[in-house]
């Protein structure tokens, strides 16, 4: 088993950026006749942009700022875990010699 590297674990931790900054700002289309939306966030909504209602062509958000923080508190929070065992793992790995270093 190869030790785990600083290279590796900043090719981890800006994967992980990246995937959550796309859930984040996911966006999924519901088109139905009567309602057309757009939900953003992933896997908890935080936004709705309502495009279209029965009364016609509309432009309305609703925000959900409890879901974004829940949403960036999964998404980074497990970053943090796994940047952290990660770390340990680096550690674990070295000498005990060149730990005192």
């Amino acid at each position: 088993m190869s030790p785990v590297r600083t290279t590796h674990i900043l090719f981890v931790t800006i994967l992980w950026v990246s995937i959550a900054v796309l859930a984040v700002t996911w966006g999924s289309m519901f088109d139905w006749p009567d309602n057309v939306h757009v939900n953003y966030g992933f896997p908890f909504v935080w936004a709705t942009h309502t495009l279209v209602t029965i009364a016609g062509p509309v432009d309305k958000w609703n925000v959900n700022v409890e879901a974004l923080i829940m949403d960036l508190a999964l998404w980074l929070g497990s970053m943090v875990i796994v940047t952290a065992a990660l770390l340990y793992l680096r550690d674990r790995k070295r000498p005990r010699d060149a730990a005192k270093q």
